[in-house]
């Protein structure tokens, strides 16, 4: 025999509920899989996804509200009682739930996005309701190079800590690399070679490309034009004379471009036959010489004299 609850309005409501949110859930995992296969381009495919999660999830909430509608008005008091302590339990998911919408709508970053949040650089790879997932930079390993560590950042922190973005509306970031030679080098020759060695290493296209995107920052911001063009400026120290160059470089691109100027350095400096060398201070530990301590008594005084 059936039971009588079975039969109830309630329980009829909520197994609608339960079968049209399996069929949601379905739809959605057949909607991303056909998605993923047909999409080629890794960006499209990912806010692809993020579009039909999403979809499912309005579609449940609308299906919820649909099936429970006569029972909504009673539950308004209930709600109302309960916003207060739901909201004081849950105000580090409330503020992370915030700073998604903040990052969805205002710009901080997206994926693919090179940031720094809270002391922690990585490659943005997920923007969910909460967290932002990273894939870590640096730590143990020297230069942009990736720990392999997936580190999870709750959303609320774009309100409590700075934002650093490598590449959000500028993707070029200004780097330096200082090059001592040797005193009593050819600092004329050196300077030539290293204006060269630029002039190879950084196309046309490239500082084209870093212009028209600082004229964007321009007109969208309160800034002033600032020199783009490969740069190479001299200081004299104790030690070294000491060449510094300036350039605009990718952001995923600081570390190769750094490997590639210094070979190129190296390579043409040796072939000066010496008028340019890399100057470093060297400090040379000798044995000190050896030396004699002599004692010499004084002469005894006559009224010292033993009997």
């Amino acid at each position: 025999m059936v039971p009588s609850w079975l039969g109830t309005p309630l329980v009829t409501k909520a197994f609608v509920a339960v079968i049209g949110t399996l069929v949601i859930v379905l739809v959605v995992r057949i909607a991303q899989t056909s998605l993923i296969r047909s999409l080629r381009d890794p960006d499209s495919r990912y806010y692809a996804r993020k579009l039909v999660t999403l979809g499912g999830y309005l579609s449940a909430l609308l299906l919820l509200t649909i099936v429970f509608r006569d029972r909504l008005g009673g539950l308004t008091v209930a709600i109302g009682v309960a916003s207060a302590g739901i909201a004081f339990a849950l105000q580090e998911v409330i503020a992370s739930i915030a700073g998604w919408i903040a990052i969805s709508f205002g710009g901080f970053y997206a994926p693919g996005d090179r940031v720094q949040l809270g002391g922690i650089r990585g490659d943005v790879i997920d923007i969910g309701i909460l967290r932002t997932t990273l894939m870590e930079l640096g730590e143990w390993v020297s230069s942009d190079l990736y720990t392999g560590r997936i580190v999870r950042i709750a959303n609320s922190f774009v309100f409590k800590e700075p934002v650093f973005n490598y590449s959000g509306d500028f993707p070029f970031l200004w780097d330096e690399l200082r090059v001592p030679v040797m005193h009593g080098g050819d600092h004329r020759l050196a300077r030539t070679i290293l204006e060269r060695v630029m002039g190879e290493e950084f196309s046309h296209e490239l500082i084209e490309a870093s212009m028209q995107a600082w004229r964007d920052m321009v007109r969208r911001y309160l800034l002033e034009n600032a020199s783009l063009e490969p740069a190479v400026s001299l200081v004299i120290t104790d030690n070294w004379l000491e060449f510094t160059l300036r350039y605009v470089v990718d952001y995923k691109q600081r570390r190769v471009t750094r490997d590639r100027l210094f070979v190129r350095i190296l390579d043409a400096f040796a072939a000066t036959e010496g008028k340019v060398a890399i100057g470093s201070t060297t400090i040379q530990l000798v044995e000190p010489p050896p030396f004699e301590v002599r004692v010499s008594r004084s002469p005894t005084k006559p009224d010292q004299q033993a009997p």
